[in-house]
């Protein structure tokens, strides 16, 4: 048995034990640590995750809160359906917020969660039905199997119960087809919308999720209490969450319950202590407080849990021992029409960067597109794999008109690219990575994710990028992180990315660039064996000697237009292009 899993087993020990052995203040923090945790939870995956910085989720607590306190006291209505009820009215609310906020970046989306945080803070004290600032008292206590949970103990854990299944299933939810693309939001979504990940809408699916475990929490709140009112629920509440989160590992499923841990306590250690020191009472607890939380975020940037599992390694998960293979596409016969570009246009501003660029490439050729920088290549690629929008022309592939298509209804058509600077996921492993390529492989959502239902997909996901890795000669370095990868080896692992998506036409923005001498030789062995098993390749690059010996034709560019067209021994010796870009090689 791992280190890990002896302290996650002595963690649920304590928890099993603590309610009927510690005293009853410590209960009561134990349980506060609980709340929190669920809340904070939320925020690891929409900020630490996603990338998406909330101040606001408090204000869904809130809504938990006041929803159960109101239904109950008012109309005597179940918690259990008030629950229902509370988080139904949540997810509606935060939906209509998540479309309108998410809209924004920068630093305008945190200051738009403030600003909705403040307005629902001070909603909930000035409606007279209520409570305004005064509250509602009296809630009910919950009843679960004829147990009335009426006191700190009893609640204890039904709250930890509640928290350790949100941590599984947000745990079940990373570590998924679903998790990947989520986890590529942050700092890589063009790669993720290349690869059919539809952003927008995984935005929005995560900021609903947090709403929904803070509105859960503030269910709990309400009936631990049995007493609400609004000051809990203020965007001073709020950062605290987002301090949980950053603390204990803004990118750790754990780190929600550690950072609410280590506030909780210091909280409570502080006000205990500086009153003593200091000899009168007021808010310093506050000061030192946040003096050392910044020195801790000095020391650990990645917050707490970062450092942890340095010490407590989670165990490498095996790969499938045999799974069904993914279904492949029909490839085209060899010398089919496969990409054709007809006066394509495109324009910044004053600035034309493609003019009327006409080529076309059969099935199963090797097309180099060349030209001096500036000339407009990768501009092309970003328009034929729908990054970006021509302002006139057409582009066709395989007979269908494309040019009108996003990026994400372009992937699943068969085509599939690298990128001119690499765009990986360095803290993800190199598995993972690959295994974006095949995201629209999968059809599993998040609801089968979190509950774990999707295992049989996810194993064919992980077996296809484990054979593609294979494929291209990267088969040891499978459970590396791709950050620590060379550059040779981070562009080797695009190209087996975009291989995951079984494309027909694969598409390669400068993948020699910054590569050495024996790097080069294997890069062009692979395209040469991807050529072999039918393959078609458009390759922009700027390395001559690489691509004269490699491609069967040349497209050359210069400043957005097509200087000349043919193969590489007419285009070595054609005086226009010599003059225009190759400056005399031969």
């Amino acid at each position: 048995m791992t280190r890990a899993r002896l302290v996650l087993g002595a963690f649920l020990a304590f928890m099993l034990v603590a309610p009927l052995a510690l005293p009853e203040f410590h209960v009561t923090l134990l349980n506060y640590i609980g709340l929190y945790s669920i809340v904070a939870l939320g925020l690891v995956l929409l900020t630490g995750v996603g990338g998406l910085t909330s101040f606001g989720q408090a204000a869904f607590v809130g809504m938990g809160a006041y929803t159960t306190a109101y239904l109950t006291t008012t109309y005597g209505l179940s918690p259990w359906l008030t629950l229902l009820i509370g988080l139904a009215l949540t997810f509606v609310v935060s939906l209509f917020l998540g479309v309108i906020s998410l809209r924004l970046s920068g630093h305008y989306l945190p200051l738009g969660t403030i600003a909705w945080g403040i307005s629902l803070y001070f909603l909930f004290g000035n409606m007279e039905f209520l409570g305004g600032y005064t509250g509602i008292s009296s809630v009910p206590a919950i009843n679960l199997f004829g147990v009335a949970l009426d006191s700190g103990r009893k609640f204890d854990y039904l709250i930890w119960t509640l928290a350790l299944l949100a941590l599984l299933s947000m745990h079940n939810l990373l570590d998924s087809r679903s998790g990947r693309a989520i986890r590529a939001l942050k700092g890589g979504g063009l790669m993720a919308e290349s690869f059919g990940v539809d952003t927008a809408r995984m935005k929005i699916i995560i900021f609903v999720h947090a709403a929904l475990l803070a509105s859960l929490s503030g269910w709990l709140y309400a009936h631990l209490l049995r007493f609400v009112n609004p000051t809990p629920f203020s965007i001073n509440a709020g950062i605290e969450y987002l301090f949980m989160a950053v603390v204990g590992g803004a990118a750790s499923v754990w780190g929600a319950v550690v950072g609410a841990g280590i506030l909780t306590i210091l909280k409570q250690w502080l006000q205990d202590l500086l009153p003593k020191l200091l000899g009168q009472s007021g808010n310093f607890e506050m000061i030192v407080f946040g003096v050392l939380l910044v020195l801790l975020l000095q020391r650990a940037r990645e917050g707490v849990m970062p450092l942890v599992v340095r010490y407590f390694p989670a165990p490498r998960k095996p790969l499938p021992a045999s799974v069904p293979a993914l279904p492949r596409r029909v490839r085209p016969a060899a010398g089919a029409a496969l990409l054709e570009l007809r006066r394509v246009r495109k324009a910044f501003g004053g600035l034309v960067a493609v003019n009327d660029l006409s080529f076309a490439m059969t099935s199963g050729e090797i097309l180099g597109l060349i030209g001096p920088n500036g000339a407009g290549k990768t501009t092309v690629f970003n328009l034929v794999t729908g990054v970006l929008p021509a302002v006139g022309g057409e582009v066709h592939f395989r007979g269908e008109r494309i040019d009108t298509l996003s990026a994400r209804a372009i992937v699943p058509r068969g085509l599939a690219r690298t990128f001119q600077q690499v765009h990986l996921l360095p803290a993800m492993s190199v598995l993972e990575n690959v295994a974006i390529g095949a995201h629209l492989r999968g059809t599993k959502g998040v609801v089968s994710a979190a509950l774990r239902l999707e295992r049989g997909e996810e194993a064919m996901l992980l077996g296809e990028a484990a054979r593609q890795l294979e494929r291209v000669g990267l088969g040891t370095s499978i459970h590396e992180q791709a950050g620590s990868l060379s550059l040779g080896k981070q562009r080797i692992l695009e190209i087996a990315r975009a291989l995951c998506a079984d494309p027909v036409l694969l598409l390669l923005d400068e993948p020699a660039a910054g590569l050495r001498y024996q790097e080069k030789r294997a890069l062009a062995e692979l395209l040469r064996k991807l050529k072999s098993e039918g393959m078609s390749i458009l390759l922009v690059e700027h390395d001559m000697d690489f691509v004269m010996q490699l491609v069967d034709r040349l497209v050359v560019m210069d400043f957005g237009e097509k200087l000349a067209e043919g193969l590489p021994q007419e285009i070595q010796t054609n005086p226009v292009v010599v003059e225009a870009y190759l400056g005399g090689v031969k």
